[in-house]
Formats: C-alpha cells, structure tokens, sequence
C-alpha cells in the first residue's frame, strides 16, 4: 500500500506488519543488483520509486510464498505500475473522489474510467454506491474488459435484529469499506474453497455458480451466491446487479472489530491534550473527517470548566485545491489554525523515509503561507469581520498576557496586525511544541528565543497552557499524518 506514513517498510506488509529492516534490505539489494544487471544501456536508468518498490513488493510475496496478496493501486488504476497482475482473484473499488487530477482527469467521470481499469476479464469486480454518471462508467468498463461488476449492499443488510457489526475503524464512511471488504474476502474464500480446503462456522460448504466460470465451488454456509447477470440485465434504478448478502462469519466480524489503520481516524489522547489524525486530503473524505472529527470531540469528556481551545494542524500537497478543502473545515470552529510543511525538522538530516526529495522547504513554507491567507480570508468571509482582530476563545477568564519570548515563526507578509489565529511555522516539532506547550509527555515545551512571535502565538501559548482540553485536528495529508505521528509516538520509527 501507499503511502506510509512513517518508515517505507510499511508499505510491505506480511500477517499485516511490515517486514523486518533485514528482510526489506535482502530484497531491495536483490532487486537492486538484478535491475542494474539487466537494465537497458539505452535507458540506463532505475525505475522510479513507486515502480522500484511495486516490483520489490511482487518478489518479496513470491519469495515469501504468501497464500494471498492484497495490492492497493498507487494512483488511478488503468496506467498504474501495480495493474501488471493478469488474473488476479477479485478486484475492488471503493467511494471515488477528486484527487490527482493533472494525472486522472478533472470530473468523477475521468477518474472512474482510470479506476476500471483494473477489471480484468471473468475476473468479479465490486464497488460501493457511487454517483450515478460515475457508476455507470465503472459500469461500461466492466462491460468492454468482460468482467461481472457488483454493488456492495449497504453493511446494515449483514446486520440481524439485535446483532450490530461492530467497526474497529471510526466514522461512518467506514462502513462502506466495510462493506467491500465483507465481499472481496468472501470472493477470496470462494476460490480458496475451490481447492478443497474447508473452512466456516462449522466446516460446512454449499454450491456456488458464479458468473466467472468456475462451477460448483464450496462456500461457506450462508455465504449466497453470486447470480449471473444476464447480458443488459439492470435492476429498476440501479445500472449495476447487487451482490448478495451472506451471514459474516465468526473470523470477519472478529476482522472488522480489531482492524487498525493508523493515521485514519485516530486518537490519541495525552492528558489534557487529545490528537484527532486523519490524512483526509480529497473534498469527500475531508467532509468525512470533518463528520467524525465533530462527533469525537463531542463524545470526549467535557472540561469542568468549560475551557477548551480546538487546533487546525493542515498541510496539503499535490495540485489538490487547498482552499475548498480549508473551507470545509470551518463548521469545526477551530481556535486556531496552524500551518507547516511535512518535514518534521527544519534540518535535513532527518528520517530519509520522511524525505521528499521533489518538495524544497521554500516552496513547502510559499505553499502554507498561501494557505494561511486562504484561512484568513476564508474567515473573513463567514464571519464579516476582521479576523486579525483578537480572536474570542473558549477558554473562561483568560486575560492576554504581555507577550512572551517564545518560538520564532514566519509571519505573513501582510499590513495588518499580527494577531492573526492562523500561524506558519517551518517543521512539525515546532508545530507541535508550541500546539502542546509542554502538556504532551512525548514533547518538550517550546523553546525561548530571542526573537518576539506574533501576538497570537503569544495570547495563544498561554491559553494552551491553561485550558482543560486542547483537542487538535491533523489533516490535509498522510505525509503530515505521518510525520506526527513520528514525534507523537517515537516507536514507529523504530
């Protein structure tokens, strides 16, 4: 999968964790060696990252004999490096979203035709409800490549009367993948059972006929059947057959309940201070962080007092429309809003795995400056009033000290007062310091210098230190994710 948030192994996974420093350093000098081996001397050069890695992945599977590969396309589908496997056992595809446009196209319409690409002939494919244009594109790919599409039913029709599935991953978006991933797991254990091996609750297996000629193949008790469709055979109002509904079996619902996904709905809560990380960085799944973000800091234990200050930590990358995203996430009420590039030091000499060595750190910094503006502007624009004016917090009975000696930030180049609630700092441990105020036991307090911040950053340090709660929202992308949740929890990067 792609992309990791804090070391590259991850990215390769054997029983859902990443394989050892030793095995990733066999493989990659194999693979290595033989490439420099063999390369073409006409195009002598190395295949890019994500290729190189793509290819490691393949021989690392293949020479660790695992039972079951599960490939997440990089980017798009149609013209992806993963998209090589001829016959692979079943293909999923799960809510489309506008993201890397200059590369997919600009509508859901494009997008959907680069995601069909992976369907392969007599190969089942399923998607989750999309809009109507772009299903019916998955639909027409499916078509031309010869492969039998399904729609997941909604997870509420796995569910019995008094049995609720429950999820390990929050938000409600995930009960669409949910759903998906219930059906691909079913169409892999389908072909399992095809080799004779029994499995289920109680060992039993039934007849199937699916659409993708293979007769006769034992399933699991109550896992149904997928009906053939017939050619042009659409259901009223639904331009793609639905998939059965089966009965879950002990091991997925026990698979949905433990799934962890760091990075993706997370929570960690340091005393008074709770991170809210997800690498939401699309118009829809932001509208889905932003959905959780509200309903989890709702559900957290209310300050005595009544004291709370609540913290945009945002990056984005890319060609994404960063001010789209921004505004989406004003109905959170932020405090304030903080902006910085994903290195997570200002120095060079940090963690190569969270290097990107295609992003320089002035043309990181010019792209949060800008983002700031947008948020400044943004807030000028729903509230009809200055926002460089002192901002009204939360946090009861709170005078504004003199302004302290503290980190030195970038300040907006603007000829207006520097009380602004959107500030730029150059790496995320400063970020993070002066977010924490040394109330994170995995974080020092920030540290003097002799220069002064702006008065927000100063008003702003002391109503950090003084609330009940701080609860900060990290999101815009996996990379900043990833580079948090480096410093949150050293660990990771061991």
């Amino acid at each position: 999968s792609s992309p990791h948030l804090v070391q590259v192994r991850e990215r390769i996974r054997i029983n859902g964790q990443p394989i050892s420093k030793e095995l990733f350093s066999k493989y990659f000098w194999l693979v290595y060696n033989r490439l420099e081996e063999t390369k073409d001397p006409v195009h002598s050069s190395m295949p890019a990252y994500f290729r190189f890695l793509t290819i490691m992945a393949f021989h690392v599977f293949l020479q660790e004999k695992v039972d079951l590969a599960v490939v997440e396309v990089g980017i798009g589908g149609a013209y992806d490096c993963t998209n090589i496997i001829r016959a692979p056992v079943v293909c999923g595809v799960s809510s489309l979203g506008i993201d890397h446009t200059s590369i997919l196209g600009d509508t859901m319409e494009k997008i959907a035709w680069q995601k069909g690409g992976i369907f392969k002939p007599g190969v089942p494919a399923f998607t989750v409800v999309q809009p109507e244009r772009p299903l019916e594109v998955l639909r027409d790919r499916a078509r031309e490549r010869k492969c039998p599409l399904y729609l997941c039913p909604e997870l509420d029709a796995f569910e019995g009367e008094h049995r609720a599935l429950e999820l390990g991953l929050a938000g409600t978006h995930q009960r669409s993948n949910a759903a998906l991933a219930l059906q691909l797991a079913r169409a892999w254990l389908q072909r399992r059972g095809c080799r004779g091996e029994v499995w289920g609750r109680d060992g039993g297996v039934g007849p199937c006929r699916g659409p993708w000629a293979l007769s006769r193949i034992p399933v699991p008790p109550g896992l149904g059947e997928l009906k053939e469709a017939l050619p042009g055979a659409e259901l009223v109002g639904r331009p793609v057959p639905l998939a059965p509904t089966f009965q879950p079996s002990d091991a997925m619902i026990q698979g949905l309940r433990d799934t962890e996904w760091l990075g993706r709905t997370q929570v960690l809560s340091r005393g008074p201070v709770t991170w809210y990380l997800d690498g939401a960085h699309t118009t829809s799944s932001i509208q889905a962080c932003v959905r959780w973000f509200r309903q989890a800091a709702l559900n957290q234990d209310k300050a005595h007092d009544g004291s709370e200050v609540r913290v945009l930590l945002f990056n984005a990358t890319g060609d994404r429309d960063t001010a789209a995203l921004l505004k989406l996430l004003l109905p959170c009420h932020f405090d304030y809003a903080v902006f910085c590039p994903n290195f997570t030091e200002v120095s060079v000499a940090g963690s190569a795995d969270q290097q990107n060595f295609n992003v320089t750190l002035e043309n990181a910094l010019t792209r949060c400056l800008e983002n700031q503006q947008t948020w400044t502007r943004l807030l000028e624009e729903k509230g009809g009033q200055d926002p460089w004016l002192p901002v009204p917090v939360r946090a009861r009975g709170l005078l504004q000290p003199p302004p302290p000696r503290g980190t030195l930030l970038l300040v907006p180049p603007a000829p207006r007062p520097l009380n602004s609630p959107a500030l730029v700092f150059p790496c995320l441990a400063q970020a993070l310091r002066w977010v924490a105020q040394g109330r994170d036991p995995r974080l020092a307090a920030p540290a003097a210098t002799g220069a002064h911040p702006p008065p927000a950053a100063s008003s702003g340090a002391v109503l950090l230190r003084e609330a009940a709660a701080v609860r900060v929202l990290v999101t815009g992308s996996l990379h900043l994710v990833g580079g948090v949740l480096r410093l949150l929890d050293p660990v990771l990067s061991q």
